[in-house]
């Protein structure tokens, strides 16, 4: 069992980062091969940094044989994503929606179509806008027509993904909710 996930912020080491790398360690525990994707690495090494709509059908020219490309890849390649991003200006960082508008030619080619999905993301205040990034998350999710799954499990009631408050690490609502993401990722996958 694979599990990617996509790192929105462009800190590798930030608040994000953390509650990925909390899912992906017990992940791991349980198993499965893990990696987490640089996302402002992968769009920044593209041609472009964010669709141009250069053409009517998307062949994806302006990402072959770079990091994004190789970041597509694996998360067609994966059993399950995950996908997080602080909260800027009320949403996804611009470095994720750009991610996310470059995907034109797979989701042409249906590629992550029913691809289980769960999301994370890091405010800095306790009502700083967690709820609405993952709505824009989940809303770009089923655009290509991945499967979004809450953090509901047999351990706890959950809601959307995780939301947590800066610093992550002293927030240990969202610290449990890593625990339940991650049973639910492998109740999910039958596991």
């Amino acid at each position: 069992m694979y599990i990617a996930a996509l790192n929105g912020s462009h800190n590798d080491n930030g608040n994000t980062a953390y509650l990925l790398n909390s899912i992906l360690e017990k992940c791991a525990e349980r198993g499965a091969k893990t990696e987490i994707i640089n996302v402002y690495k992968a769009v920044s090494d593209a041609k472009y940094p964010f669709c141009m709509n250069c053409k009517k059908t998307c062949v994806g020219d302006c990402y072959q044989n770079t990091l994004l490309m190789d970041a597509y890849n694996k998360v067609s390649a994966a059993d399950f994503v995950l996908i997080g991003s602080p909260v800027y200006f009320g949403s996804m960082t611009a470095q994720l929606k750009a991610f996310f508008d470059k995907t034109r030619a797979i989701r042409a080619d249906k590629k992550w179509l029913g691809k289980p999905m769960a999301a994370v993301t890091v405010g800095a205040s306790k009502y700083g806008g967690q709820e609405r990034t993952l709505e824009a998350i989940h809303s770009c999710a089923l655009v290509l027509g991945m499967t979004v799954v809450g953090n509901s499990s047999e351990l706890s009631n959950g809601h959307f993904g995780i939301s947590a408050q800066r610093p992550a690490e002293s927030d240990e609502y969202a610290k449990k909710e890593t625990e339940n993401l991650t049973a639910r990722i492998f109740e999910y996958l039958g596991k």
